[in-house]
């Protein structure tokens, strides 16, 4: 009851003069100990300036340094409140300040103020002998005024609150006397006032009691026998009032750390000295021991300069006849560097964006060292070649911040190496491994692995067909890494229907079926997105290209094939080996060796009368024409394309040998050139491959820069229209637009076939369909008499059906 009333007091009076200071991130509040748990020490918030509020929302909690946690923080109100029992000294034990150290954390964003506690004592301790009962031994000649120290009473109260006064209990022959040591302390003595007679009274029992300066006061008792002896009339003495020693902290068990030395003028049993420890502690109990023969003070546990650095104990010698002196034994402990520095994580966050501005905080450490001076200096340091720094505001308190531009594709993870050194010899250092992850931000697009693609599909292939795929690559991660294709909306309206593709492989397929006579190539431009918010993107080109198949018959355009009616060829009955007859001229609408024709005779009126070139269709005789041969001789000649499986046409060649008929040079072939024709054919070969090598370098070169200037070429959808391949045109007529059919243009160079100098048919267009068909039947039936006077000639019109005309007709 009188502990709980001493407590209010000082509850109400420090509540109302409570002493705080808030500079440079520090408040400082002192409070008696033993205050009830719960008990408000002060409002926080209001001293920080802080909304309380603000402690919610930014995670304020509590923490402390080194020791254990003792106060909370109540958020709600923000007051710092008691979480445990304070006993001052079990903390600071007789330290004339007690000081205890804490922090206030803010996580969101890191912050961080010192709290500092004054814990003042209050007269919460008893005054307490060591013993019960003292035994004292005296001589009966004892002469008067002779001291008898006496043990202190031990109180763990500070100042006013430890012991004041001690009283001795009324009696006849002792007084009570207070003594001074040399470092100020007060110790009672038991001075002999009037002589003792053994024989009067052998034993005195005596009172003493020990009171403190508290309010209340307390005290303690105890008892003292006195026991009077024959003469014993010496005791011991020290050589030292107060003996002074020091001694290393964790020395071995069994240094020497003091000799205290008495004398006693007495003989016999009454010289023999023993010694002992007048008080000792639990603590120092199993520090510190004394050898009772020889006064040697020795090390005997382990001895800690941080639990306390100096120790005062009381060291009694006494005789065999009971007689006693006391004096002082203080040992100071001398610190050495035995503590590794302590690095405390207090706060950390494990992950940081790799698009943290430099100076982002990546953690709070608080990093101390219990020991004292220079071994109590600490130097902390992070590993090289790493983007993070230390930032110290707060004394022992460290922020991890970063130092530079971080990049996940770099380096997604940092090992930080943090190594705390103290100031000692030789140092002491500690090492702790913090792990930061740097988290992906979508910083890089989709790169594909080529930036341009070409793609070969055949003609006529269903839809669905795969045709290519394309590839992306994104060096992010999770989300920011998913690529989806798309045809890119930079491709031409028309053109992005062509193909489809599968948005998470990057495979193309066709949309529609391709005609190599309508269309050769065109371009598509695909779009790689990732999925990162915003999302990035890359953009490559697709260069598709129709590759021609087999698939359109030879047309033939000349002779005209008209239903129930066939045009005759007239020939000179006096025409010689060799003589032009006519030409068959046929044409393929596909290109290339699909496209390349081939003639020759499957039926005949006389069997070796005609013969058709194989390349070029012209009809020429065999042999001169004889007596018994027939007027009238029909040949059927086959038009062979050279594809992989080829495909042909037939046509109806109508000969009639007319008597009179001039003999044209121009037309006559020399015997001598047939005769020769084996090598001729030799040569044509050798001549055609080499025409052939540069005719297909000007096509790439004419495609290139096509190319370059239009994505695609569309043909025209005239699509029943005959064409003429380009192996059978001159450099004039390169289909440049690469579709198989002429240039829309009104006028053209001659184009002969091979070996047709004699009499071959020319091209050119009209724009007047109707009197292209009037010429054409005018030309039926006048062959004979035109054959003789002019050269004749073919005309196409591109656009229109291709018909045959004759250029001078009358």
């Amino acid at each position: 009851m009188e502990k709980r009333s001493n407590l209010k007091w000082w509850l109400h009076f420090l509540w109302f003069c409570v002493l705080f200071c808030v500079s440079f991130g520090e408040v400082r509040y002192v409070l008696p100990e033993e205050m009830q748990r719960g008990s408000v020490i002060g409002n926080v918030a209001r001293d920080l300036g802080l909304g309380v509020t603000e402690l919610d929302a930014r995670r304020a909690r509590v923490v402390a340094e080194g020791t254990s946690q003792l106060c909370e923080l109540d958020t709600a109100s923000g007051n710092l409140l008691i979480s445990q029992r304070i006993d001052r000294e079990e903390l600071c034990a007789q330290a004339s300040v007690c000081t205890l150290q804490y922090q206030l954390l803010l996580e969101d964003p890191l912050q961080a103020y010192s709290l500092v506690l004054d814990i003042a004592d209050i007269n919460d301790n008893t005054p307490v002998f060591a013993t019960g009962e003292i035994q004292l031994d005296l001589v009966e000649s004892t002469v008067l005024g002779r001291r008898f120290p006496l043990e202190s009473a031990h109180d763990p109260d500070l100042g006013t609150n430890s012991v004041r006064e001690y009283k001795l209990s009324p009696n006849d022959h002792f007084a009570l006397e207070m003594s001074t040591q040399i470092n100020g302390n007060a110790y009672p003595e038991l001075v002999l006032k009037k002589p003792l007679d053994r024989e009067a009274k052998a034993e005195h029992v005596l009172k003493i009691n020990g009171i403190d300066g508290g309010n209340p006061v307390r005290s303690g008792t105890a008892s003292i026998h006195v026991r009077v002896l024959d003469a014993n009339d010496n005791v011991p003495v020290f050589s030292q009032r107060v003996y002074k020693a020091s001694v290393p902290e964790n020395s071995a068990i069994g240094t020497v750390i003091a000799t205290l030395n008495a004398t006693d003028s007495d003989e016999g049993v009454y010289g023999d000295i023993t010694y002992s420890f007048s008080h000792l502690s639990d603590k120092m109990g199993g520090v510190i021991e004394i050898n009772p023969l020889s006064g040697e003070v020795r090390v005997a546990g382990l001895i800690d300069y941080e639990e306390a650095s100096t120790h005062e104990l009381d060291v009694q010698a006494k005789d065999g006849g009971g007689q006693a002196s006391h004096c002082k034994l203080i040992v100071d402990v001398i610190d050495v560097n035995d503590n590794k520095p302590v690095i405390e994580i207090k706060s950390a966050s494990p992950n940081v964006a790799e698009d943290s501005k430099p100076g982002t905080m990546v953690a709070l450490m608080n990093v101390y060292d219990l020991d004292t001076g220079s071994s109590g200096r600490v130097t902390c340091t992070i590993s090289d070649n790493v983007p993070f720094k230390f930032v110290s505001e707060v004394k022992n308190y460290y922020m991890l911040v970063t130092d530079g531009i971080l990049d996940r594709e770099f380096q997604p993870e940092y090992n930080i190496t943090i190594t705390a050194t103290d100031a000692g010899s030789p140092s002491l250092s500690s090492v702790k491994v913090l792990t930061i992850m740097v988290n992906d931000i979508n910083d890089n697009p989709p790169t594909f692995t080529q930036s341009k693609y070409d793609a070969n599909i055949l003609e006529n292939q269903p839809v669905g067909t795969f045709v290519m795929k394309v590839n992306a690559e994104d060096i992010d991660e999770g989300s920011n890494s998913k690529i989806l294709y798309q045809i890119s909306r930079d491709t031409n309206s028309e053109v992005s229907s062509f193909l489809r593709i599968n948005s998470e492989t990057g495979e193309l397929f066709t949309s529609r079926l391709f005609d190599y006579e309508q269309l050769v190539h065109f371009q598509i431009k695909v779009t790689a997105r990732d999925g990162g918010g915003p999302p990035l993107s890359t953009t490559c080109t697709v260069n598709v290209f129709i590759k021609d198949q087999n698939d359109n018959t030879p047309v033939v355009l000349y002779p005209v094939q008209t239903t129930g009616f066939i045009a005759e060829d007239m020939v000179p009955v006096e025409a010689p080996r060799g003589y032009l007859v006519t030409k068959v001229v046929a044409v393929d609408a596909d290109s290339g060796h699909n496209a390349w024709l081939s003639y020759r005779i499957i039926r005949a009126t006389r069997p070796n009368l005609f013969i058709v070139g194989l390349h070029t269709g012209e009809i020429r005789t065999v042999r001169a024409f004889m007596d018994d041969d027939e007027p009238k001789h029909t040949v059927t000649v086959l038009v062979t394309d050279n594809g992989p499986e080829s495909l042909s046409a037939t046509v109806t060649v109508s000969i009639a040998i007319g008597d009179g008929l001039p003999v044209l040079n121009e037309l006559f072939e020399f015997a001598d050139e047939s005769q020769d024709n084996d090598n001729l054919t030799l040569y044509l070969i050798i001549a055609l491959a080499a025409v052939s090598s540069l005719f297909i370098l000007l096509i790439s070169g004419v495609f290139y820069f096509k190319l370059c200037r239009r994505g695609y070429v569309y043909r025209s959808t005239a699509a029943s229209l005959p064409v003429f391949p380009t192996a059978y045109c001159t450099p004039s007529f390169t289909d440049i637009s690469r579709c198989g059919t002429l240039l829309k243009d009104e006028r053209y160079d001659s184009f002969l076939t091979t070996g047709s100098w004699r009499g071959d048919f020319r091209f050119s267009s009209n724009t007047d369909t109707d009197t292209l068909k009037k010429r054409s039947a005018a030309y039926q039936k006048s062959t004979l008499r035109r054959a003789s006077t002019d050269r004749a000639t073919l005309k196409v019109r591109v656009g229109a059906p291709y018909i045959w005309s004759n250029e001078n007709r009358p």
